[in-house]
C-alpha cells in the first residue's frame, strides 16, 4: 500500500540514506584529493550569471545558487509559483576536481555512463549532460575539440573543457563537469486532466504540502550519488587487480 499523501519511492525522503552514505564517501575521496561541488545552476527560466559566480554564496542562500542576484530573483519566482499552486524544474551542475586521469573504461563501464546511471536514479532527473553536452551536437569538430597547451607556468592544460573532463569513457585528469535536469514536481494545485478507475475523464487538484521546486534540495543528493559512485568505481578497480587481492587476503 502506498500513501498517496507523500512518501514512498517517489518521495525525496528516499534520498536520506543516499546522502548519509555520500557523506562517508566524500570523506574517503577527500583523502585522495578528490573534491565534489554541486550547486543550483537554474530554477525555471532563471539562470546564474557566470560573471557573478561566487562559490561562497552556495552555502549562504537556501537555493544553493552561487549568484546572489539570481538567487533573489529565483526566490521571488518560487513564491509566485507557491501562490499559484504550480511548480518549476531546474538544473544542478556538479564539478569533480582532483580525480586523476585514467579512471574509467573504454566500452561498457565508461566513467560518464556509470555517473549517468547514478544521477538518473535520482527521482525527478530527466537528463544529464557532460561538458558542452547537447550543444556539442550543433558545433563542428574543430569547434568542439579541446586544444591542449603546455606552458612552464601552468604545465599541461586545456583552453576549453567541452568534453567535461571525460574522453572515451576515461577521465582526463581535468575537472569533470556535468549537469542534471530536474523536471517540475507533478504535485500541483492547478486542476489537471486525468482519468479515474472507471475510465471517466476528470480533473485532479492535489491538496496538502508540496514543494514548488525541489532543485535546491537535490544539490546534496547529486553530490552524494557522485561520491558514492566514484568510491565504488575506484574500489572495484582496486579489487580487480589480482596482486592487491592476494595481498589483502594474506
Amino acid at each position: 500500500i502506498r500513501d498517496y499523501r507523500g512518501g514512498g519511492r517517489a518521495s525525496g525522503r528516499e534520498t536520506v540514506a543516499r546522502v548519509a552514505a555520500g557523506a562517508i564517501a566524500k570523506k574517503i575521496l577527500s583523502q585522495l584529493g578528490v573534491q565534489i561541488l554541486a550547486y543550483t545552476l537554474s530554477i525555471g527560466h532563471i539562470k546564474i550569471d557566470p560573471e557573478r559566480y561566487d562559490s561562497s554564496e552556495i552555502y549562504r542562500n537556501p537555493l544553493a545558487m552561487p549568484d546572489k542576484e539570481a538567487a533573489g530573483r529565483a526566490a521571488e519566482y518560487i513564491q509566485q509559483l507557491k501562490e499559484k499552486g504550480d511548480s518549476a524544474g531546474g538544473v544542478v551542475e556538479c564539478i569533480i576536481q582532483g580525480l586523476p586521469g585514467g579512471v574509467g573504461e573504454p566500452v561498457f563501464e565508461k566513467l560518464d555512463a556509470v555517473l549517468g546511471k547514478a544521477i538518473l536514479s535520482i527521482g525527478a532527473v530527466k537528463g544529464i549532460e557532460f561538458g558542452k553536452g547537447f550543444e556539442a551536437a550543433y558545433t563542428t569538430g574543430s569547434q568542439n575539440n579541446d586544444p591542449l597547451i603546455y606552458s612552464q607556468d601552468k604545465g599541461l592544460y586545456k583552453e576549453t573543457n567541452n568534453s567535461g573532463g571525460i574522453t572515451g569513457g576515461i577521465s582526463e585528469g581535468f575537472p569533470i563537469v556535468f549537469r542534471a535536469a530536474f523536471k517540475p514536481t507533478p504535485s500541483v494545485r492547478i486542476p489537471q486532466k486525468t482519468v479515474n478507475r472507471n475510465m471517466q475523464n476528470i480533473e485532479l487538484s492535489l491538496k496538502g504540502r508540496h514543494d514548488p521546486v525541489i532543485v535546491p534540495r537535490a544539490v546534496v543528493v547529486v553530490e552524494a550519488m557522485t561520491a558514492i559512485t566514484l568510491v565504488d568505481y575506484l574500489l572495484q578497480r582496486i579489487l580487480s587487480r589480482m596482486d592487491l587481492i592476494k595481498k589483502a587476503l594474506s
